[in-house]
């Protein structure tokens, strides 16, 4: 799995955060999306698919 997130989409939110915390942050100055994981390990996949559903923006894309 391949994440990318585009920052220009992202509302700030935090949906993603609160789903996959491993892979996802938020800037302090502006809550936008900081990935953390680019190619997570397959223990966060489905917390990374919930992220990906939860997102009100649709800033987070997934490559399987």
């Amino acid at each position: 799995m391949r994440v990318t997130v585009d920052t220009e989409k992202c509302i700030a939110a935090g949906a993603c955060v609160m789903e996959a915390m491993e892979v996802f942050d938020q800037r302090d100055e502006d809550g936008v999306v900081i990935l953390l994981s680019e190619r997570p390990d397959a223990s966060q996949h489905e917390a990374v698919r919930r992220a990906v559903g939860a997102c009100p923006a649709k800033a987070i894309a997934v490559t399987e």
